[in-house]
C-alpha cells in the first residue's frame, strides 16, 4: 500500500496529537511483545510502510488498516471500548425519555 502522495485528513492540532499517541501506543505494544514490523505486516496483510504509518499516527491511513494492525498485535477488541460508556449521552437520553413520558401523561 503506497502512501506517497496521499494527504491525510485535515485535523486539529489536538486531534493530531491524539492520533500520534495512538500510533505510539500501538508501537509500544508491538515492541513490548517483541513482535517485528515484518510479522505485523504479514499478519495484517499490509506493507511494512503501512505499519510504520500507523505507528506514526498518520491520518491518511484508513481505520481498517489501524484495525488490521491492532488485530496483528492482539488489541483489535479494544476498539469496542470507544464510546461504549457514555454517561452524558445516557443522562440526556433519560431526560428526553422522561420529558416524553410526562408529556404523554399530560395528554391523557
Amino acid at each position: 500500500m503506497a502512501l506517497e502522495g496521499h494527504r491525510g485528513a485535515v485535523l486539529l492540532p489536538q486531534q493530531e496529537k491524539i492520533l500520534e499517541q495512538v500510533g505510539y501506543q500501538i508501537r509500544m505494544v508491538r515492541q513490548r511483545r517483541k513482535i517485528s514490523v515484518n510479522l505485523v505486516a504479514e499478519r495484517a496483510g499490509i506493507s511494512r510502510r503501512s505499519v510504520w504509518a500507523v505507528e506514526r499516527g498518520n491520518s491518511s491511513v484508513s481505520i481498517g488498516i489501524y484495525l488490521k494492525v491492532l488485530h496483528a498485535v492482539g488489541f483489535d477488541k479494544d476498539l469496542l471500548k470507544i464510546c461504549a460508556d457514555d454517561p452524558l449521552g445516557r443522562l440526556l437520553q433519560d431526560e428526553r425519555d422522561n420529558k416524553y413520558a410526562r408529556e404523554e401523561d399530560e395528554r391523557r
